[in-house]
C-alpha cells in the first residue's frame, strides 16, 4: 500500500523545520543588538556571515554521515548544539570574539540540523513524491522567515533583545520535541557504501555546469532579497514590505501547489521554465517604475523560486543517486549558500559601478545563459532512475 505524504511523522518533521527556521530568522535583527557596541560594518558583516560559512563547510561532510546514521539522529545533534550555544548570547557584552565564536558554532548546528531534517522528510515521502516533500518543507521555512523577524522586532521594542534570545531558544526546544517524536524510518536505517561511479562517466564540464546551477540560483536569489530594499528606496518607494510579503505568499503557493510537478513530468522540464521566469522577472524588476508593478514582480519572483528549489534539489539527488541523498542535499545547500555568499559582494560591486537596474539586468542574463547551457548539456535523469532497488522493495512490501 502506498504511503501517504502527509503522515504524522512528516507533519512533525515539517513543524520541526519551521521552528528551526524561526529560531534563526529572529537573528536577522542581531546587527541591531551589536550596534550598541559601535562595531565597524565589516565586523558586523563578519559576525553575521560566519554562520553561513560554517554551515557551508559542514553540510557535505555531515550529509554523508546522514546516509549511514539516519536523519533523526543528525537533527537531534544539530539542535542540541544550537541549544547549547544559546546561553552564550546572553553573556556577550561586545562585538568581539565571543559573538563571532557563538555564531560559528550556531552555523555548524544549523547546517547539520537543516540538512538532516530535509533528509528525514525525503525519507518519509513516497519515492515518487520526493520533490513535493521538499517543496512542502521549504514552504514551512518560508513561512517562519515571514513571521519571525516581525515578531522579533515587536518583542525587541517592548522587552529588549533578551526576549528575542528567549524566543529563539524556545523555538529550538520545540523543534527538538517534534524531531524526538519522529520514528526512525526504514530508509534511514539502510547502510550503504559511498558510490559515485555513475557520476565519473560524465565529463568535468558537465559536472561544472550542474554545480553552477544552484550557485547561480543562490546568487540571483540573493540579488533580489539582499538589494531589493535599497533598490526600492532608490526609485522612491516608501515601503518594500509588500514585496517580501508577495514573494513569501507566492513561494508558499508554488511549493505546496506545484511541488510535485517535477515528480510527474521530470526535473529538467520544470527547471527550465522556472529559471527562465526568474531571469525574465529580473529584467522586469530592472524596469519597474510603478509600486504595484514592483509588488507584482515580487510575487513572480517568489513563485518561480518556489518552483525551482524542489526540482533542482531533487535533480542533484537523482544525479548522485538516492542512496547518497544526505550527501546530495548537503552539497546542494552548500552550493546554494556559496552563491548567496559570493553573489552579494559581486552584485554590490556591479550596483556601485552601474546602478541597481543594470545589476538586475546582469543577474537576469547570468541565469538565462546558464539555463540554456544546463538544458543542452546536463543529462536527463529519469525520475524513476533515482529509486534504488531497496526503495522499490520497501514500497512493494508496504
Amino acid at each position: 500500500m502506498k504511503r501517504s505524504l502527509l503522515s504524522k511523522d512528516f507533519i512533525l518533521a515539517s513543524l520541526g523545520y519551521f521552528f528551526i527556521f524561526f529560531s534563526i530568522s529572529v537573528f536577522y535583527l542581531y546587527p541591531l543588538y551589536l550596534d550598541q557596541f559601535h562595531p565597524s560594518k565589516s565586523r558586523v558583516g563578519l559576525i553575521m556571515g560566519i554562520h553561513s560559512v560554517t554551515a557551508i563547510l559542514i553540510r557535505p561532510f555531515f550529509g554523508r554521515i546522514l546516509d549511514k546514521r539516519g536523519g533523526r539522529k543528525g537533527t537531534v545533534i544539530g539542535l542540541l548544539l544550537m541549544i547549547a550555544v544559546m546561553p552564550g548570547f546572553y553573556l556577550a557584552q561586545s562585538a568581539g570574539l565571543l559573538p563571532l565564536f557563538l555564531r560559528a558554532l550556531n552555523g555548524i548546528g544549523w547546517g547539520i540540523a537543516t540538512t538532516a531534517i530535509l533528509a528525514i522528510c525525503s525519507d518519509l515521502a513516497p519515492p515518487d513524491r520526493m520533490a513535493q516533500s521538499l517543496g512542502i518543507i521549504g514552504a514551512a521555512g518560508i513561512l517562519s522567515q515571514a513571521v519571525g523577524p516581525t515578531l522579533a522586532e515587536e518583542l525587541m521594542r517592548r522587552y529588549g533583545f533578551t526576549a528575542v534570545f528567549h524566543v529563539s531558544t524556545i523555538m529550538l526546544v520545540a523543534s527538538l520535541v517534534c524531531v524526538w517524536a519522529i520514528k526512525e524510518t526504514p530508509f534511514s536505517k539502510i547502510q550503504t557504501k559511498f558510490k559515485l561511479a555513475g557520476v565519473a562517466r560524465y565529463p568535468v564540464l558537465i559536472l561544472i555546469v550542474i554545480a553552477a546551477m544552484p550557485i547561480v540560483h543562490g546568487a540571483t536569489r540573493g540579488s533580489v532579497l539582499n538589494f531589493i530594499a535599497l533598490f526600492g528606496s532608490s526609485v522612491g518607494f516608501s515601503r518594500v514590505g509588500p514585496f517580501f510579503l508577495a514573494f513569501s505568499v507566492a513561494a508558499v503557493i508554488s511549493r505546496i501547489g506545484c511541488g510535485d510537478i517535477s515528480d510527474r513530468y521530470g526535473r529538467k522540464r520544470i527547471i527550465f521554465p522556472a529559471a527562465v521566469l526568474i531571469g525574465l522577472n529580473l529584467f522586469w524588476i530592472a524596469g519597474v517604475h510603478s509600486f504595484w508593478t514592483f509588488v507584482t514582480s515580487g510575487f513572480v519572483a517568489g513563485f518561480a523560486q518556489g518552483m525551482i528549489f524542489p526540482a533542482l534539489s531533487t535533480y542533484v539527488i537523482d544525479f548522485l543517486g538516492r542512496e547518497n541523498k544526505g550527501f546530495a542535499l548537503g552539497l546542494y545547500l552548500s552550493l546554494f549558500d556559496v552563491g548567496m555568499g559570493l553573489g552579494s559582494p559581486l552584485f554590490g560591486w556591479i550596483s556601485d559601478v552601474a546602478g541597481y537596474r543594470q545589476m538586475y539586468v546582469v543577474a537576469g542574463c547570468m541565469i538565462l545563459v546558464l539555463t540554456v547551457v544546463f538544458t543542452l548539456k546536463a543529462p536527463q535523469i529519469p525520475v524513476s532512475a533515482s529509486r534504488d532497488p531497496v526503495d522499490r522493495q520497501l514500497v512493494i512490501e508496504e
